[in-house]
């Protein structure tokens, strides 16, 4: 199974480090970041791990919040955990998913078999609250990843959601954005960004962040 921006993410149960979740019922309402890591005890996913749980702060203020997987058993991610806390200094405050028979992972196109065909990929889901999929990362095994980029893409999600507007390259909160090309209506373009616009082309109009003071 492929799943493809816009698709619904797929429900499930499954055994996590802080309890059985139903994955549609535990999101509720919220943004989830939902990522796999390879395996545990492993230095890359330690890493990662923990620096996902220093930004739970930074996943609350936009209504999101953290799910992680591996086809590890419950049993390893338990035993694993204090390692990360002692390592990386901070609380794992995040479900951890059991998925030793790989049919999450499978559900998700997170193995790889080209990659390994024993461990998961490094995939990452930001799905809404819609349980819509809106955006996908995937990378191999060896490269940990940036999440300071997950936040940023989120961001970007968030503000594209409410708002006419795209963002452009290396977009970062607070920069100016694009009104949509589809926005011609001058009228609505004075209504919807009282600031003012330049336009470097037609198609091509800054202004700025409009939920921005």
């Amino acid at each position: 199974m492929t799943l493809l921006l816009g698709d619904t993410a797929p429900d499930f149960e499954a055994e996590t480090t802080q309890g059985r979740i139903r994955f549609h019922t535990w999101a509720g309402k919220d943004w989830v970041i939902f990522f796999s890591h390879p395996a545990d005890f492993t230095p890359v996913c330690t890493t990662e791990l923990g620096y996902t749980a220093k930004l739970k702060d930074e996943f609350a203020k936009r209504g999101a919040k953290a799910l992680v997987i591996s086809v590890d058993s419950l049993e390893q991610h338990k035993a694993w955990v204090p390692d990360i806390e002692e390592t990386q200094g901070t609380a794992v405050n995040f479900p951890i998913i059991a998925d030793p028979d790989r049919k999450i992972a499978t559900l998700y196109s997170m193995i790889h078999p080209n990659a390994d065909a024993k461990v998961t990929v490094r995939a990452v889901y930001v799905i809404d609250p819609d349980k819509k999929i809106r955006a996908s990362i995937v990378y191999p095994p060896s490269a940990g990843r940036n999440f300071d980029e997950v936040l940023r893409l989120l961001d970007s999600l968030q503000l594209t959601d409410g708002y006419k507007v795209a963002t452009p390259v290396n977009w970062q909160d607070g920069d100016d954005v694009i009104i949509v090309p589809s926005l011609q209506d001058k009228d609505e373009i004075a209504r919807l960004f009282p600031k003012g616009y330049k336009a470097l082309k037609p198609y091509l109009r800054l202004t700025p962040q409009p939920n921005k003071a």
